[in-house]
């Protein structure tokens, strides 16, 4: 099985206030269809109210980012047998988000 990344951007979601309420509905249902599944991994929203910070390998900390780094809106992490699988997957969360989603692949790690 092979772990997928689905996400956006929060500026992908331009609704109103009233269809953002209804894709949060809509969100959650297809989140608790993957978890009765058996396929969802974990998920969540950045906080954009927190500023990130950037931990140094020396184990220095500071208020900053990787240089062009920019990670907002909310991701969904889906253990899967196939791409194709994680093309359903995506459809269905796009489809309850009103925006398109990024599909990305995690590497092999026999560990995880």
């Amino acid at each position: 099985m092979t772990k997928y990344l689905i996400s956006f951007p929060s500026e992908a979601m331009r609704l109103s206030e009233e269809e953002f309420r209804k894709a949060g509905i809509d969100a959650r249902a297809v989140i608790d269809e993957a978890k009765a599944s058996g396929v969802y991994v974990f998920g969540g929203g950045i906080n954009e109210g927190v500023a990130p910070e950037l931990v140094s390998a020396d184990g220095s900390v500071r208020p900053d980012t990787y240089a062009g780094s920019r990670l907002t809106g909310g991701f969904t992490v889906l253990e899967l047998p196939t791409r194709q699988d994680a093309v359903e997957w995506a459809r269905k969360i796009a489809v309850a988000c009103r925006c398109s989603q990024e599909l990305r692949e995690f590497m092999y790690d026999p560990a995880s």
